[in-house]
């Protein structure tokens, strides 16, 4: 049963990220509409790090979530370590 999984799971997990899109370049309305009036304004905005801005927005809760479970789990590791 193991080797059969072991087998399968692989696959499986290949055809998934096969089918996931490679690249997404999706961005809101407003920073869309940005975007649109500086490349046709001579004076328009600098929109140099627009997309490194969204980026950084995007992985901001994930941070946040992994220093919280790193904080949780280094408390619960000294409580275990003081109990023994």
């Amino acid at each position: 049963m193991k080797k059969v999984l072991f087998a399968v799971l692989p696959l499986l997990l290949v055809m998934l990220l096969s089918i996931a899109p490679r690249a997404s370049y999706a961005q809101c309305t407003l920073c869309k509409n940005n975007v649109e009036s500086a490349r046709t304004d001579k004076d328009g905005y600098d929109i140099s790090g627009l997309n490194k801005g969204i980026l950084y927005m995007m992985a901001a809760p994930y941070v946040m979530g992994g220093l919280v479970g790193f904080f949780w789990y280094r408390n619960v590791r000294r409580k275990r370590q003081q109990a023994a």
